[in-house]
């Protein structure tokens, strides 16, 4: 007997997100790492369970350091099927199909890690299970949102909870998808499941009643039809192709030779077919429908999928691998999509121009609600994933009060440009591996040349090594962000506004504003341990100044090393401005230190006591013991007898570059967004801008404040100023 609705619940959250697919899942997995803190989060799902097989399966090489920075990608890298190489094959004279080309599916050199597949439903798993561990944070499914207001007020305090959604609990049978929804394959059935991958599926309890959630903040990871999306007015813009595609998984058997290689198949008439080896022995063909009809729906070219069965995407297959024989007699999962490359006009509810000003979002999407795509160059997933890395620290950072709400406005600059390139990559994409060859001089046909070219270029962009965040407060440089697919927008990024200084440039060829930092080895200057500079970046929502310290062999390097040291403890310094008193020191911010000495001519106690506050702080470009030398001065560009200072966002991406003097750029650029909390010393920035209109006052007080007596004469000054 269904349970009969209740009275409504009415309940606070800081952050609630929708949907609980990878990009919902990011995001929830960074605010568990702020649980601690007293940020709270709930994310809801309409789906009955987890996804167990098909969906996304492309994990990109920026993913996957992302993981390592969460402490999960060596489960990843261990389940996964590795991609190491991609064959090209293509027609002959003949119209047979030969193996013309092969490349490295990841270019050498660009990270530690490489291309792998793995189905989504483990991913997804990985993800819950931080969370739990983390944060105790669990997805509750079975909950469809039904109304979404947010109030006129909703800038007003940071203590207020603006937006009111209305949820309702759905009944089993209402948030269990058919197995082919339309007669589709959805991949949310459980058909092979990995062992140790078990339900999280609710019980229905309260099957029909309704919850109002007040939030502060609203992340929809809701997907290409996203509710959350229409809910605040965005509106998708791009277009469909004819282009129509069918997916297989299964286990072929077969005798094309590189069925366990990454391929791209041109046949001469039948279409193309993209080969991708997976785990367990399991393939996965995509494959285009070339002699399938596209229905005219009005003005609008729809192809009805519910005609579409997985014998009609086999036997295309069949016919363009030809002379090569493939069945697959166990087909674990199949669907059918027409390629669409669209992108929304804003990622959250207020527009970019707006949120520089007293208005700041409250409302966000990410992912497959902001950008859709089709799925061959492996992007979706990744690209949705890194939507939220680049967001959920941001709010964390303006709910717990760290930052002021102007950051949040970098969400949309940063990742719609991303969202722009990967379309427009897509659509050049798309095209030439779903035309038709060229044959005898035909003009009308797609070059096979072109097409080997535009792969092996992509190849950079897909594995999100390239991102280049543009100039605004969180990024210290100038210029303007440039696209590297999209055509430029005219208008002005309104972030750019942000920015308060800027970083020197020079001081390293590698480790650049806007970009995340390539990692290699350097050594723990206590145990002689070697490490992959990314395994020290983790995850945990502070910012780390980064000081390369040069050769401490050399006189005047103390001299300039001390100094740094002496900021480091002083009232100016980060830690002692923004750190609220309750919390430990290190709460926002961090050191990892880096030297360029031979380890065993210089002691660890030499090094002044705030550049090695614990064993892990202090490394050196060293050669270890069995793992050979990384060679981290010359690999990053950087002088390795003076050094540089590197600021790190939480995310990793460089926010700052400058000499190990620049003390004081580093101050102004923090000024620009963070918050001093109740009891904490206001920096030099803050009382020039106080004290702007008394020159002679402010020259004398300054004398004082660089004497580091700051918290001295903060009272006298405001008496002054007066």
């Amino acid at each position: 007997m269904p349970n009969m609705p209740g009275p409504v619940k009415e309940s606070n959250v800081d952050v609630l997100i929708i949907g609980a697919g990878p990009a919902g899942l990011m995001a929830a997995n960074w605010f568990a790492r702020f649980s601690k803190q007293g940020l709270t989060c709930r994310i809801i799902d309409k789906r009955s369970d987890k996804i167990f097989t098909g969906q996304a399966d492309g994990l990109q090489c920026r993913t996957l350091e992302v993981f390592e920075t969460f402490g999960f990608a060596d489960r990843v890298w261990k389940e996964s099927n590795h991609m190491l190489e991609i064959c090209f094959w293509n027609p002959d004279e003949n119209g047979v199909i030969n193996r013309t080309g092969r490349i490295p599916d990841t270019i050498p050199g660009i990270s530690h890690y490489q291309q792998v597949v793995l189905h989504q439903g483990r991913i997804e798993r990985f993800f819950l299970d931080a969370m739990s561990h983390h944060g105790n944070i669990h997805v509750e499914r079975s909950i469809l949102p039904e109304s979404l207001t947010i109030s006129p007020s909703s800038s007003s305090t940071d203590s207020d909870y603006p937006v009111k959604l209305q949820v309702r609990h759905l009944s089993l049978q209402e948030s269990t998808p058919s197995q082919f929804g339309s007669n589709v394959a959805s991949g949310l059935f459980r058909q092979v499941a990995t062992e140790g991958d078990v339900s999280d599926a609710p019980s229905a309890e309260r099957t029909g009643d309704s919850e109002i959630i007040n939030a502060k903040y609203v992340i929809g990871c809701d997907g290409a039809h996203s509710w959350t999306r229409a809910q605040i007015g965005a509106q998708m813009h791009g277009e469909q192709t004819d282009y129509i595609w069918g997916v297989l998984d299964g286990v072929p058997i077969t005798d094309f030779p590189d069925i366990r290689m990454r391929c791209a198949i041109h046949s001469e008439g039948s279409g193309s077919v993209m080969v991708i080896p997976r785990e367990r022995g399991v393939v996965r063909l995509y494959i285009q429908l070339a002699e399938l009809d596209v229905e005219v729906d009005g003005q609008k070219k729809r192809v009805d999928r519910s005609k579409i069965t997985a014998d009609m995407i086999l036997k295309a297959a069949q016919k363009i691998v030809r002379p090569y024989t493939l069945e697959m007699e166990d087909i674990e999962w199949f669907t059918a999509y027409q390629i669409g490359q669209r992108v929304t006009d804003r990622f959250t509810n207020v527009d970019a121009t707006a949120a520089q000003g007293e208005q700041h979002p409250r409302v966000f999407i990410a992912g497959d609600a902001c950008h859709t795509h089709s799925p061959k160059a492996g992007q979706g997933m990744n690209t949705s994933m890194m939507d939220t890395y680049n967001l959920a620290w941001k709010i964390a950072h303006a709910v717990l009060g760290y930052s002021t709400p102007s950051i949040l406005s970098t969400y949309e600059s940063e990742r719609r440009l991303i969202a722009r390139d990967l379309i427009a990559f897509d659509h050049k994409f798309s095209r030439l591996f779903s035309g038709k060859p060229a044959k005898n001089g035909d003009d009308m046909g797609i070059s096979l040349e072109e097409f080997k070219k535009v792969f092996e270029k992509g190849n950079l962009f897909a594995s999100g090594t390239a991102v280049d965040y543009g100039p605004s407060a969180i990024v210290a440089k100038d210029g303007k962000a440039v696209p590297q697919y999209a055509e430029p927008e005219d208008t002005d990024d309104p972030s750019a506004a942000g920015v308060r200084t800027v970083s020197r440039t020079g001081l390293s060829t590698k480790i650049l504003p806007g970009q995340r930092v390539p990692s290699t080895k350097v050594l723990n200057h206590s145990d002689a341990r070697p490490w992959h500079l990314n395994e020290l970046l983790k995850s945990t929502g502070k910012w780390r100044i980064v000081p390369f310290l040069g050769d401490p062999r050399s006189a005047s390097q103390i001299s300039r090393i001390q100094a740094l040291a002496t900021w480091l403890d002083s009232e100016n310094s980060p830690w002692r401005r923004y750190t609220p008193p309750a919390l430990p020191v290190d709460a926002l911010f961090d050191t990892l230190s880096i030297h360029s000495a031979p380890r065993a001519e210089v002691e660890w106690f030499s090094f002044p006591p705030a550049l090695r506050r614990t064993y892990n702080s202090l490394y050196v470009d060293d050669a270890s013991y069995h793992e050979g030398h990384g060679h981290a001065y010359d690999f990053y560009g950087i002088d390795r007898e003076k050094g540089c200072l590197v600021v790190l966002r939480p995310d990793g991406y460089v926010a700052f570059v400058g000499e190990l003097e620049d003390t004081d750029r580093v101050e102004e650029f923090f000024e620009g967004f963070m918050r001093v909390p109740q009891g904490c010393p206001r920096g030099l920035g803050e009382l020039r801008r106080e004290l702007g209109a008394g020159m002679e006052v402010k020259e004398r007080v300054l004398v004082d404040v660089q004497t580091d007596k700051i918290g001295q004469v903060v009272q006298s000054v405001e008496e002054l100023a007066v």
